[in-house]
């Protein structure tokens, strides 16, 4: 009788123990996925192993990959990361940056059967962490998109990574995604990118976007801020859409702080051009990348298929692009846009139906 007491005495302060490090622990965790970063990045979900069936199909280098997702463009991020998924034997880790209201439904969309071997980390995009340095229009409160500025905050996204791969959400991947890892960077360049006026893309002017192709059709040139800066009006720019990064050159190089500034000047001073409305992301890094960053294979960005709603490339021409990217009006989930069905072809449907929704108003809204 007395052991019996004895060992229920044991046992009772055994659990008391194992009831109290739980308790620690879930604080711990608590703490850990609510308390916000210095920049309001919240790292919320992690996916950190696959299974050990396909680590011993893929090859061990890890290629980071980040991609902003937002909820009304949640399927096109969605085909983005499988098309990427699909074509490469690296274990690819993808980094989401979305916004709080947008997280159930971005993870009850991975547990779809084709992404279920996905690993990825979602990450909370604070949109405070940008007052002060964006000018909101209070008559348009909607066109401010603040995911579009996630690439500017890439070292405290992927912060141990030495080198990430940064694409948007309207892409299809058709090549192994370790090529465009491998793009070499010069020494000194925090990043590589595709120059426009050198690739393919360039050759057909986008119909009263102003010049995309050149400094002067993103940058304010009588102001006297950015004649100071002696950058040279035609100098060809290129698209952000698409970039590798090269971190340790980018925290040694501050960047993001380098980009911080010129968004707060520019709502003191109206910096950028007046001919590409809307465009507030690509002017800073152009002027902070000025001659100094490396070039990306301009396969790897076939940019402008939602530019128009018709074919500027042959089916020749798509079916050997690296990348394909609908930048432009027509995106192929919500407009009638040229070889949407290669986007479909990666689409997975959404299990909660929203956007299956949105993109049918979209097509009854172009039928008017």
């Amino acid at each position: 009788s007395v052991n019996i007491s004895i060992l229920l005495v044991a046992v009772v302060i055994f659990l008391l123990v194992i009831h109290h490090n739980f308790l620690s622990l879930s604080d711990f965790l608590r703490r850990e996925l609510s308390d916000p970063s210095p920049l309001g990045l919240q790292p919320i979900d992690f996916i950190p192993a696959a299974p050990q069936r396909l680590t011993d199909e893929r090859n061990d280098k890890e290629i980071s990959v980040v991609i902003a997702a937002s909820d009304e463009r949640l399927g096109g991020a969605i085909a983005a990361m499988n098309s990427i998924y699909q074509h490469t034997r690296s274990n690819v880790v993808f980094h989401i940056v979305t916004l709080n209201d947008t997280v159930d439904h971005l993870r009850m969309w991975l547990r779809s059967p084709p992404l279920k071997n996905i690993r990825y980390r979602i990450l909370d995009f604070d949109p405070r962490v940008l007052e002060g340095k964006v000018q909101v229009d209070p008559q348009k409160p909607d066109t401010f998109k603040p995911l579009t500025f996630a690439r500017f905050y890439l070292p405290h996204l992927v912060p141990h990574a030495e080198k990430v791969i940064y694409v948007d959400d309207d892409v299809i991947v058709q090549d192994d995604i370790v090529e465009l890892y491998n793009t070499p960077l010069k020494p000194g360049h925090a990043a590589a990118f595709s120059d426009d006026c050198d690739s393919t893309s360039s050759k057909v002017a986008v119909r009263g976007a102003g010049n995309q192709y050149n400094y002067i059709g993103f940058l304010d040139y009588q102001k006297e801020t950015i004649r100071k800066l002696a950058m040279k009006a035609n100098t060809c720019s290129f698209n952000p859409g698409v970039f590798v990064a090269n971190l340790t050159e980018w925290k040694l190089q501050n960047i993001t702080e380098q980009l911080e500034k010129w968004m707060a000047l520019n709502v003191v001073e109206e910096l950028y051009s007046k001919t590409l409305a809307g465009s507030i992301t690509t002017p800073p890094l152009l002027i902070v990348f000025y001659k100094q960053h490396s070039s990306i294979d301009p396969m790897w960005n076939v940019r402008h298929l939602g530019s128009s709603s018709g074919k500027r490339y042959s089916p020749q021409f798509v079916k050997a692009a690296k990348l394909l990217h609908w930048n432009g009006h027509f995106k192929p989930w919500g407009r009638t846009a040229s070889y949407a069905e290669v986007w479909e072809k990666w689409y997975v449907p959404d299990p909660a139906g929203k956007f299956n929704l949105i993109r049918r108003h979209s097509e009854a809204y172009e039928a008017k």
